[in-house]
């Protein structure tokens, strides 16, 4: 079976999409069960949103040009390679590929926290993620989380919906760990992964401490870095991530909701503690090895861990179990199970 991947997000910044794709890809060629080949778009502007504010004409030529690619580029592609599947990363269809085609659900944030989001912006995501989960011949959803929320909120259908949960992370250099020197956030600022919440936190737990760690926000989180003991790490690499993650007392997560949470098995996989604001992703992916709590009692969970070397040791040996329970190959495994499974639906409803 051959199964044409588009891997253009994996070329447009550091992101979990990325690595998604990265790790994925690379799992599937070892197992050596498929046929995988890349495909890329070539021809995209700068993103349209960045940490300089929203260029809106930047964003409009972009989202013409993906229009571009996925209806007549990607299908082209897919149809001169003799594809059997054609798997997008995210919820999106491409008329007149000739193929079966699978899309992965990450989360649907946009409709369980729809205040966090552009109204105008929410209704385009929801049906577009709708249509494209009625015309895909498989759903693969990366958490059972994620898989009821794209039954209940997308309507997929149970019986084509395959959960493959992602391995753990990216491959991060061996770095020995030191005491610690700093509280750590990865990600971005958009408004659902709570940053304002974690700052304010933050800033409560200097305001009761004797001493306290100072905290770095890393990745596109970085222009947010403002006040007292905050600083910001733009654009890190896999080696820069491993060494904040080495200083690290624990890698707070703060996100109000997620499909999965891959930056909380990354940490547990380096041996890092991870506090989290609980939600059904990330307890599904962290079990009883992160401190997970509301968003009410973070500065608590913060104080807690940062003074606590027990509490740490403890964090740092169940997260390091728990990430033994995830791989890359397993994943592949599952996607496997889900291309073939696109490919036998396509046979019998035909061509798509």
């Amino acid at each position: 079976m051959r199964v044409v991947i588009d891997t253009s997000f994996a070329g447009r910044g550091a992101s979990g999409t990325g690595v998604y794709l990265e790790q994925l890809v690379a799992a599937l060629r070892r197992r050596g069960q498929i046929e995988v080949v890349e495909v890329r778009q070539a021809h995209r502007l700068r993103a349209g949103r960045s940490g300089r504010g929203w260029n809106p004409a930047r964003s409009a030529v972009n989202g013409l040009l993906d229009l571009g690619w996925r209806q007549v580029g990607l299908p082209r592609a897919a149809r001169r390679l003799g594809a059997d599947v054609l798997h997008h990363p995210l919820p999106a269809h491409s008329r007149h590929a000739g193929c079966a085609q699978a899309i992965t659900v990450h989360d649907v944030a946009f409709l369980r926290l729809p205040e966090a989001f552009d109204p105008l912006w929410r209704r385009v995501a929801a049906r577009g993620h709708r249509s494209a989960v009625a015309q895909s011949h498989a759903v693969i959803c990366v958490s059972a989380s994620a898989a009821a929320d794209a039954a209940r909120l997308l309507e997929a259908d149970p019986e084509w919906v395959v959960v493959a949960l992602h391995g753990p992370g990216q491959v991060l250099p061996a770095t020995p760990a030191r005491p610690p020197e700093h509280l750590l956030f990865i990600g971005d600022a958009e408004p659902r992964k709570n940053l304002r919440g974690l700052l304010g936190a933050y800033e409560r737990y200097r305001a009761d401490s004797g001493s306290p760690l100072g905290l770095v926000l890393a990745g596109a989180s970085a222009t947010e870095a403002t006040g007292e003991g905050v600083r910001g790490v733009h654009g890190p690499d896999a080696g820069k991530i491993a060494d904040l993650l080495a200083g690290a007392a624990a890698l707070v997560h703060p996100s109000l909701h997620e499909g999965f949470g891959l930056t909380l098995l990354e940490a547990m996989a380096a041996g890092v503690p991870v506090v989290a604001v609980r939600n059904p992703g990330a307890a599904e992916v962290c079990g009883d090895a992160a401190l997970m709590v509301e968003a009410g009692n973070l500065a608590g969970a913060i104080e807690s861990v940062a003074t606590l070397p027990q509490l740490r040791e403890d964090l740092v040996r169940r997260g390091s179990e728990r990430a033994r329970q995830f791989s890359w190959e397993e994943s592949a495994r599952r996607h496997e199970e889900a291309y073939t499974l696109a490919r036998h639906r396509h046979e019998r409803r035909g061509a798509g």
